[in-house]
């Protein structure tokens, strides 16, 4: 079923079949109405965008212990992509939209919560379950949702499909988007283009001021200039699209310095008017004294079930930033092992279902047992 992130009626199909799927635990399941997003279009302007419901299911809200477990519904691949089909690569290997990013992840969550939950010991354990329909989008929609539910809780497992070979998601790096709008003045390109002042070119030198000041611990990519128009036209309009990855919240405040430097000496430069739009959706996620105890009970789990489990940095981003930055250790990577994700050759290995869902199982357990 195609979910893609602006498909809503997929969305809508997708979310009742999961709210079907996860009634057989306890507690309600609902349907929240996402939150109002604006985004700027290709003309400068703001421009409110449509998203699909996020799945909640809250069980036992009183216990003592209170964990937090988080996927999303929503895929890379648009209603009309040619990328809609499940076939066997072989024997061990799924090929499908989402397979592993991350329908497989959501499957191995309600796994888990059915095994855990024939425990006794798991009474002792509440827990909400997000599924969110935007976080491909970067989860602007569903963010508040994530924070309100991330209050309290002892610990968060989000299901993000791990590598391959079992590999975790360590630190990651944050992320923000910005839209930059500059307006120029239109001239006669050859009567009197003195007159007029290029937003086009003043935009690209934005661009270029914003990639020359990043650097180590700072990724930029200018990724898109909207605008434009005649050739005989000075252009009086430009939207940049750019993207950073501060892997510290001292480096994301450095972007912050870096773009208000650019906007004001360009500003000057080319006698323009910017404005800046967007901002940090995803804050770094450190590998801290905060998430280390989490990661090692992890990685003892899955020594006991044979698994070797490591983790390594990643430039990637997902809602285990945002749940992070409330304070609540997590890890992000607890779904399927497989890979191309984002691409037509997405997979997942197929024997990873039982096997992660067995390592959550084990790891909420424990858990429960107070060895967290």
């Amino acid at each position: 079923m195609n979910s893609g992130s602006r498909n809503l009626a997929g969305l809508a199909t997708v979310a009742a079949m999961l709210a079907d799927a996860f009634s057989v635990l306890p507690g309600d399941v609902r349907l929240i109405e996402p939150e109002e997003v604006a985004a700027i279009n290709s003309e400068g302007k703001p421009e409110l965008l449509p998203h699909g419901k996020h799945l909640l299911l809250s069980v036992r809200r009183d216990a003592p212990v209170r964990l937090l477990l988080t996927g999303h519904m929503d895929t890379v691949f648009p209603f009309d992509h040619a990328f809609q089909t499940v076939r066997w690569i072989d024997d061990g290997t799924l090929n499908g939209p989402g397979v592993a990013d991350m329908k497989g992840g959501l499957a191995v969550m309600l796994a888990a919560l059915q095994a855990a939950e024939t425990s006794p010991t798991f009474a002792l354990v509440g827990y909400d379950v997000v599924i969110n329909s935007d976080e491909e989008l970067g989860s602007a929609s569903s963010a508040r949702l994530i924070a309100e539910t991330a209050r309290g809780k002892i610990a968060a497992l989000t299901y993000e499909p791990a590598l391959p070979d079992g590999t975790l998601a360590g630190a990651r790096a944050g992320s923000g988007n910005f839209s930059i709008v500059v307006t120029g003045r239109s001239a006669h390109a050859g009567r009197n283009p003195d007159d007029g002042r290029n937003a086009l070119v003043a935009a690209a030198d934005i661009a270029l001021r914003l990639k020359a000041g990043g650097g180590p611990g700072l990724a930029c990519n200018p990724a898109r200039i909207d605008g434009g128009g005649p050739n005989n036209v000075v252009p009086d309009k430009a939207i940049l699209r750019v993207n950073f990855r501060p892997q510290t919240t001292s480096a994301e405040e450095l972007a912050h310095q870096l773009i208000r430097r650019s906007v004001a000496d360009v500003s000057r430069l080319h006698d323009v008017k910017v404005t800046v739009h967007g901002g940090f959706g995803r804050p770094p996620k450190p590998m801290d004294a905060n998430a280390l105890p989490l990661f090692n009970l992890v990685k003892q789990c899955g020594a006991d079930l044979g698994l070797p489990i490591e983790w390594r940095d990643t430039g990637g981003v997902c809602d285990g930033n945002n749940i992070a930055a409330c304070g609540v250790p997590v890890v992000d990577t607890m779904g399927v092992r497989g890979g191309a994700i984002h691409s037509d050759g997405e997979y997942l290995m197929v024997e990873s279902l039982a096997e992660r869902a067995q390592l959550s199982a084990l790891t909420m357990l424990r858990i429960a047992q107070g060895r967290l």
